[in-house]
């Protein structure tokens, strides 16, 4: 009777105990693999963002070396690089003899003469032949539509007013469908080679930078 119950026993656990066996088997593994995916898909749209931030940084550095200011949207960022120009000069040194009336004979005066001579557009310059301007501006994640936020300002450094810019986007959209508590842990990133804080940043409105929060792998991995 006990040998028979055992028997029975067996017949009924053994099936359990391999269910239990798989799952937390697949529980392990996927504790490995889901982190992998997840930084492999992070690299990937962090190297597309930043790629676009970094046109948006070139642009808006050629709009303030052109108007003295940084553009305040994309619209007027779009259209400066569509209207705009470079002035290319020449500098060269030059000296001639003046009359000194104080010491009563001809000095030697030395100036810097600024030929202008000609112009070149500025989306020749910049992009050359490509259109990636137009929709720089757009966050460039799948199943997302939305651009970044960029914002311009004036603030005062050492009592002189300088511009500055910031253009951003939330880690939330460009991750939007990753795990969850990944996504949390990626958000609280604070590391040298990592991008910090909840969000992918270029440029800043309280510093005199136009740099951004990622580290150089980003700029090595775009520019292969």
């Amino acid at each position: 009777m006990l040998l028979n119950l055992l028997a029975v026993m067996k017949k009924i656990l053994l099936p359990v105990l391999w269910i239990l066996i798989l799952f937390f088997a697949y529980k392990l593994f996927y504790s490995i693999y889901d982190p992998i995916l997840f930084n492999n898909v992070k690299v990937e749209r962090y190297a597309d963002v930043i790629s676009n931030l970094k046109d948006i940084g070139k642009a808006q550095v050629a709009h303030k070396s052109v108007n003295g200011y940084y553009a305040q949207d994309f619209k007027s960022l779009v259209k400066f690089i569509d209207t705009a120009e470079y002035v290319i000069v020449e500098k060269r040194d030059s000296s001639y003899l003046e009359y000194d009336r104080t010491y009563r004979i001809d000095m030697l005066r030395e100036v810097q003469i600024v030929d202008t001579l000609g112009f070149v557009s500025v989306k020749d310059s910049l992009f050359g032949e490509s259109d990636q301007y137009m929709t720089m501006m757009k966050v460039p994640v799948k199943g997302i539509d939305t651009s970044f936020v960029m914002k311009a300002d004036v603030i005062e450094k050492n009592n002189y007013p300088v511009a500055v810019f910031e253009v951003s986007v939330s880690k939330d959209l460009v991750l939007h469908d990753q795990d969850p508590y990944l996504l949390e842990q990626e958000k609280a990133t604070i590391s040298v080679d990592g991008v910090n804080g909840p969000d992918i940043v270029l440029g800043s409105l309280t510093e005199v930078s136009t740099n951004g929060n990622w580290p150089t792998i980003y700029d090595a991995r775009i520019q292969n």
